[in-house]
Formats: C-alpha cells, sequence, structure tokens
C-alpha cells in the first residue's frame, strides 16, 4: 500500500468522524476562548495577544507538569469559563510571577556573560522543572519522603516516580542517586533502611560496582560481616579500581592489621 493511499484512507477516516465528532451533545460543554484583552497582567505585557498568551499558559502547565488550578482560582473538573483568571487569591500565581521574572534576569545576565556568542544557551521554565511543580533532585525528593515518613515510604515513593518519569529528564535514576541517598540515611544511623535502599538499587543496578560497594559499607556498619564480604567482593569484581572496596576487603579479611 502506497503512502499516498494511506495518507488518502486517513483522510477518508477523519471526513468519516467528523459529522458524529462535531454533532450536538446534551453534555456538550460552550468552547472557551482566550480574551482579546487580558486582565490584571503584571510581568507579560498589557497587550499580549491572546495566542501569545495561550502559547505562555500552554508552557507553564507543561514545563511544570500542572493544570490552569495550579495558579488560578478554580476547581480542576470545572469548565474554563468558571474560573477567575484575573484573582490573585491563589498564592501559586505571585510565585509564578516571581519565576518568570527570574527567568528573564538570568537570560540577560546568560547574555552579558558572552554578548558576541550567537548561539547561546537559554533557560526556560522546562530547563529545571521537567514536568514538576518543585524541581528537587530525586536524592532531594526521596530524603524529603524520608524525613516525613520513613525509609519504607522513601523506596515505594522512588517506585513510583520511576514508574512515571523514567526515561525521562525529570529525574537523574542512575544508580548513584539512591547511593547518596544511603549515605544521608547511615549518617542517621538507619542501618535497616540504608540497606533496604540499596537493594532496591542492585534490584535495578546489579552490575554497578558504586552499588555493591555501598552495600558492603551498609553491611559492615550492621555488623553482617559474610554480606559485607560478599557484596564487597562484587565491588571489586566488577570495579578492580575500586580501592575502598579493596582496604575494606583487606581489613575485614584481616589483611589491614
Amino acid at each position: 500500500m502506497t503512502a499516498r493511499w494511506i495518507a488518502s484512507l486517513v483522510s477518508l477516516g477523519v471526513l468519516l468522524l467528523l459529522p458524529s465528532y462535531f454533532a450536538p451533545s446534551a453534555r456538550a460543554q460552550p468552547r472557551w476562548s482566550w480574551p482579546e484583552k487580558s486582565k490584571n497582567l503584571k510581568v507579560l505585557p498589557k497587550n499580549t495577544p491572546p495566542e501569545k498568551l495561550r502559547a505562555v499558559m500552554t508552557g507553564f502547565t507543561r514545563s511544570l507538569g500542572v493544570r490552569c488550578s495550579h495558579c488560578h482560582v478554580g476547581e480542576e473538573g470545572k469548565p474554563l469559563d468558571t474560573y477567575d483568571f484575573a484573582s490573585d487569591k491563589n498564592e501559586k500565581k505571585a510565585v509564578a510571577r516571581g519565576m518568570l521574572k527570574m527567568l528573564g534576569k538570568v537570560n540577560k545576565e546568560l547574555e552579558s556573560i558572552q554578548p558576541t556568542k550567537s548561539e547561546r544557551a537559554n533557560m526556560w521554565c522546562h530547563t529545571c522543572h521537567h514536568g514538576r511543580p518543585i524541581p528537587m533532585t530525586l536524592a532531594e525528593e526521596l530524603t524529603r519522603v524520608y524525613t516525613a515518613a520513613g525509609s519504607d515510604s522513601a523506596i515505594a515513593h522512588y517506585r513510583a516516580l520511576r514508574g512515571r518519569f523514567y526515561g525521562s529528564a525529570s529525574y537523574d535514576f542512575r544508580e548513584n542517586s539512591l547511593v547518596d541517598v544511603a549515605g544521608t540515611l547511615l549518617e542517621k544511623k538507619d542501618v535497616r533502611g540504608a540497606i533496604a535502599l540499596l537493594n532496591v538499587d542492585a534490584e535495578f543496578y546489579p552490575e554497578s560496582g558504586s552499588v555493591h560497594g555501598a552495600l558492603g559499607e551498609a553491611y559492615l556498619a550492621a555488623a553482617d560481616t559474610a554480606q559485607a564480604i560478599l557484596h564487597l567482593e562484587k565491588a571489586v569484581a566488577i570495579e578492580p579500581r575500586n580501592q575502598g572496596a579493596k582496604k575494606m576487603l583487606e581489613t575485614l579479611r584481616g589483611g589491614g592489621r
């Protein structure tokens, strides 16, 4: 079947669907349109045309992974004509305005650093947010959950985030993110939690020398010498230049006396 035939069939399918798609329905909502003259613009130019306003607002929602109700007064799921977009009662609108001002300042500063550069890096909302309202690193996000609810909740949150965001630029899902969090747990003397977190890391990265090295250190803190030696040996086998793991092994085997 040629590309022309495929295109014809697609066009025909669209035409056949149009009557039913645009047919009147008892549940049809009145179409909302962007205002010709916006109210209460304090950062964007007051004469911003509808198409420009639409592009900016759509950019916000996609960059932060949110809906209109995140910054505006309105109920999620309700028609847009029920929203009070001009209102400042939602405190997050002020945050958005502040962030937009900051973005402009950052880009001006970047331009002043390299004034003659024709192709320069520009900052945008998605540069930091990547589809999240608060652009934390994975380690920061998991540490926040751990502090509030413990290691089991942090592990559950990690799996949920991995299921939703893996493959995107939202979080760094490489093994060292969990290694860093486990290090924080060890500092807090939560050895059990650190081991549990690192075992999840080993589930996804079984051939990582850094994960097995961290597990060896965690099991050593738990006084489980057998498991410590097992993981340290794996770490050295994977990364022969891992001097830290080698030294711990020598000590455990009595060679460091």
